[in-house]
């Protein structure tokens, strides 16, 4: 099992220590540096700073908004951080939630998964640099009846083929996901629940495309909080306001894509709560909702022992990249979990 670290989101108060981070995971030999995007930092300007300061490890979009860019734009992103990076891009791409692509981008949220397929076409067709044509319900390069013509991407991306990956939730989702893409982004994973929320639906999309999972990168976030055992639980409530925004405010009561995961994962009742109180006002509340085990199966606390013990569940339930998102006020403390999620790798003989 291969080893990732999520830098989130730009702006979110750890900018001076987030470059020192992505370079100590890339001494550390981890694998991908990820960062993300939703209505303030874009994730190309941050890993473009981040493969000019670092020498060996990929960097990776978690993830490209599909709203917010036409697919060509994608492909041409796509291929210029990975010649710029000496082919370490790795592309994900995601549609977003409706309150960021209609309030944000004016984008309506309609046929996420058919607009998903068309995107990937498109992309993936532009990057084999042949003249860009394609016909279907949501794009038509050229328009018909005016002056564009099929044009080819000028750009050498480093490599043939850019991995791509897809942010997936929902069980269709990632049915596609295995179906179209060579990767899948997951977020809020529980070990004991991976088989039934994720991976069966994987690779059933494998199985579509007349494949299996061999070689299909299954790629969770965790944060990770380093800490003794006995304090598990004070570890946990770091993570309160984290899933609170996620389970209970990411959306409306209508749709809730984290919600409903947690729903699929046994906590029906706790999760419609924990939505009501965010929704109306009380974030507190809703925090103090959350049930301990909700945030412990979803996260990697507690000493590098403990730590290694997920691991290897993380690794049995059918990951492959484990994305760490390490928890600290300072930099010292971010990057001592940093060292602890190698150690643990190392610690479960899964290095």
């Amino acid at each position: 099992m291969r080893l990732g670290i999520n830098l989130g989101y730009w702006g979110a108060g750890m900018d001076g220590d987030n470059l020192a981070v992505a370079q100590e995971a890339d001494r550390l030999g981890y694998d991908v540096c990820w960062a993300a995007e939703a209505y303030g930092s874009d994730a190309p300007t941050v890993l473009a700073w981040v493969a000019a300061q670092t020498e060996r490890i990929d960097v990776g979009s978690a993830i490209l908004q599909i709203p917010a860019r036409q697919p060509a734009m994608t492909a041409m992103t796509a291929a210029t951080l990975d010649s710029l990076s000496g082919g370490r891009f790795r592309l994900g791409l995601g549609v977003s939630g409706p309150q960021v692509s209609e309030g944000w981008y004016g984008v309506k949220f309609d046929k996420p998964l058919a607009r998903t397929r068309e995107y990937v076409e498109i992309v993936r067709r532009a990057m084999t640099r042949e003249r860009l044509s394609y016909e279907g319900e949501h794009w038509t390069l050229p328009l018909p009846d005016g002056p564009g013509k099929a044009l080819k991407l000028t750009v050498h991306p480093e490599r043939e083929h850019i991995p791509l990956y897809i942010a997936a939730i929902g069980p269709k989702n990632l049915e596609q996901t295995g179906e179209i893409a060579d990767g899948a982004l997951l977020i809020f994973p529980s070990a004991d629940h991976l088989e039934d929320t994720a991976i069966r639906h994987l690779r059933a999309g494998r199985e579509k495309a007349g494949k299996t999972l061999e070689g299909f990168d299954v790629c969770p976030t965790l944060p990770l909080a380093l800490g003794a055992d006995k304090d598990v639980n004070a570890l946990a409530d770091m993570f309160r306001p984290y899933t609170a925004l996620y389970v209970g405010g990411m959306g409306s009561f209508k749709q809730n894509f984290y919600n409903q995961l947690a729903q699929r994962m046994g906590y029906e009742k706790e999760a419609a709560e924990i939505q009501q109180k965010y929704l109306s006002g009380d974030k507190a509340g809703a925090a103090a909702a959350i049930p301990h085990q909700l945030i412990d199966s979803t996260t990697l606390l507690g000493s590098v022992e403990r730590i290694a013990d997920r691991m290897r569940a993380y690794a049995a339930a059918g990951v492959t990249t484990l994305t760490l998102a390490p928890a600290g006020f300072t930099l010292d403390e971010r990057v001592a979990a940093l060292r602890a999620g190698t150690e643990a790798l190392e610690h479960a003989g899964l290095a």
